[in-house]
């Protein structure tokens, strides 16, 4: 990291904006070209969540190359400077790397999907067997993570 006055060592913190997020951005490598994709997610600390329909770029990227890329931010405001050049922006962000892989346990996609579903609608419901197995659930093992804020 080039400015290390601005690297979050805390993982504390680091989960914490994780946790306040709703999009994680899933950066993959299509050949020589870069594809990323906003996602709806769960984080259980150690690994990342996504799920999705059964066919796709995405599913065929990660069939051939699993690497991925991740990111989340929060932004709160622009920071107005005298001149040109010396404005700035009062964020946080979380960047980091892994391997994705398909989950094939129906009754683990089960429950990454409810605790997806309770997430984004914060009630808790039983997820029908018939959805789980027409969707597909990526989970990502996180190996390296970093975050980064303003001061």
């Amino acid at each position: 990291m080039l400015r290390t006055k601005n690297e979050i060592r805390d993982r504390a913190v680091i989960d914490d904006i994780i946790h306040r997020s709703l999009v994680c951005r899933l950066a993959m490598a299509d050949g020589l070209s870069p594809y990323v994709v906003p996602l709806c997610f769960d984080y259980d600390g150690k690994s990342l969540f996504f799920h999705c329909g059964a066919e796709g770029r995405k599913i065929d990227i990660l069939k051939k190359n699993n690497r991925v890329c991740f990111e989340f931010d929060h932004t709160e405001g622009v920071e107005k400077g005298g001149r040109a050049c010396s404005w700035g922006m009062t964020y946080q962000s979380v960047i980091g790397t892994g391997a994705a892989e398909f989950l094939a346990d129906q009754q683990e996609k089960q429950k990454v999907l409810a605790r997806l579903f309770t997430k984004y609608s914060g009630e808790t419901m039983p997820v029908p067997m018939e959805n789980v197995q027409k969707t597909t659930v990526i989970q990502v093992t996180i190996e390296e993570i970093t975050g980064k804020h303003s001061l």
